[in-house]
């Protein structure tokens, strides 16, 4: 068998060859027919012309300890996308949408009372008024008290008013602040549970911060502090604008208003003494202003105790609206507070001192008003604040008041037949004791403390 040859010579093919080369390939052909193919050989034997090159190859997503197929962990961050977005609405329609709740309980009684007797000193401020006050038809008042006084040439603005008028009396404003004070000290728990505890240390620092102008609070010596801004006698018939002669409201006072200066009043300087040392423990936490407040107290105290007298001299206008009887009473209430706010004992030993409770008429039985606690007399409650175990808290770490002695008894009576029934024993010199638990009273009164010398 010859062919051509691509060379231009003859091309011979031999039979026997081309024979020999077929037997071989089928022996190929059987023997890969008896081989076991695996999956992947399968596949391509099985696999039509264009399977292999179309098929796409799967995608992974390595999370770092995990391998996960890409479309099951898109398809999981999209559900959980999804329900997300989902509960997020549902919650802002429960949210938006409005409900009918109940009511909350109305406030008891005693909160209700509490809450519009401190909005009375909101109704009283006087100067700037702040936004928040409260009051509606309250307004900036006496913006030029002080000011438009020749004598004093100095701002007055602040404070509190009178009940019924526009005088700012200092004497009953101190000695309201000094109570407002003992009552947070005492209740700051139930005054901050009733959500007033905000509310009245405003107040008090409104009363304090007009204290601190009514003298000159920057010194350790003082000879002079304001007793009173505006006048309200009319006895003599002037017609001269005052709070009393003209009545009207404080936003609309465009008439001079005078000022009453003293430069003996151990009264009123140690009332305010004990505003400002009671106030510095309401405001401990605040060192500045706590201090601030110390150090007016000390100059006033200091004052009143070198300077003898009453604040309301016979026919003052003072004397007319507050007169003061005695001021041995105020010697023991602000010693009490100047204590209570220094730990200094010198101020615990002018409030005890022997005399202290004779001048201050704590054996004046006789009296209608023995015992009871006015802006006038405050022998009992600065007896109560000084007994041994008084729970009012010390500004610094001292210690304790001492117990009575041979010097000093302090005794507790709980009716007036139990005085009535000792008078014979109290009218002696012997030292004597008693047990209330032993006498039997029809009535119940007020406690009575007593300090009786031995």
């Amino acid at each position: 068998m010859f062919g051509r040859d691509p060379w231009g010579g003859p091309l011979e093919i031999s039979n026997a060859d081309s024979a020999t080369d077929d037997d071989r390939s089928r022996d190929l052909d059987r023997a890969a027919l008896m081989r076991q193919l695996d999956e992947t050989q399968q596949s391509w034997l099985l696999a039509g012309p264009g399977d292999q090159a179309g098929k796409k190859k799967k995608r992974y997503v390595d999370l770092g300890c995990v391998v996960v197929d890409r479309k099951v962990f898109m398809w999981t961050v999209g559900t959980i996308l999804g329900l997300g977005v989902f509960i997020g609405f549902v919650i802002m329609i429960v949210k938006l949408v409005p409900h009918k709740r109940p009511p909350p309980p109305p406030p008891d009684q005693y909160t209700q009372a509490l809450h519009k007797a401190l909005m009375f000193f909101n109704a009283q401020r006087s100067g700037p008024l702040p936004k928040h006050n409260g009051v509606s038809w309250r307004g900036n008042s006496c913006m030029k008290d002080g000011l438009s006084d020749s004598t004093v040439r100095r701002s007055l603005v602040g404070g509190f008013y009178d009940a019924g008028d526009a005088i700012k009396f200092n004497y009953p404003m101190a000695w309201s602040m000094t109570m407002l004070s003992w009552s947070v000290i005492e209740y700051r728990a139930k005054y901050e549970a009733i959500g007033e505890l905000d509310h009245i240390r405003e107040l008090i620092k409104w009363g304090t911060d007009y204290i601190l102008k009514t003298f000159n609070s920057s010194a350790d010596t003082i000879d002079r502090i304001v007793a009173q801004v505006g006048v309200g006698d009319t006895s003599k018939g002037s017609s001269q604008p005052n709070d009393h002669y003209c009545w009207m409201r404080p936003e609309d006072i465009d008439y001079k208003r005078p000022v009453t200066e003293c430069h003996s009043c151990s009264d009123l300087a140690s009332e305010m003494a004990a505003a400002l040392a009671a106030a510095s423990i309401v405001f401990k936490n605040s060192k500045t202003y706590s201090d601030k407040l110390v150090k007016g107290a000390k100059a006033l105290y200091k004052f009143g105790r070198l300077q003898r007298g009453r604040y309301s001299p016979n026919g003052s206008d003072q004397a007319i609206f507050y007169n003061s009887t005695s001021y041995w009473d105020e010697f023991v209430w602000g010693g009490a507070w100047m204590y209570f706010a220094t730990g200094n004992n010198s101020y615990l030993t002018v409030a005890t001192a022997p005399g202290m409770a004779k001048h201050a008429g704590a054996y004046w039985f006789g009296s209608p008003n023995y015992g009871v606690f006015t802006w006038d007399d405050k022998l009992p409650g600065a007896q109560v604040a000084t007994l041994p175990k008084s729970r009012v808290p010390l500004r610094r770490n001292t210690e304790d008041i001492p117990q009575p002695n041979r010097q000093r008894h302090v005794l507790v009576f709980t009716c007036i037949q139990f005085i009535q029934l000792h008078q014979r024993r109290i009218n002696t010199a012997q030292p004597w004791k008693a047990s209330t638990a032993s006498v039997r009273c029809q009535r119940s009164f007020p406690c009575f403390f007593i300090q009786r010398l031995s």
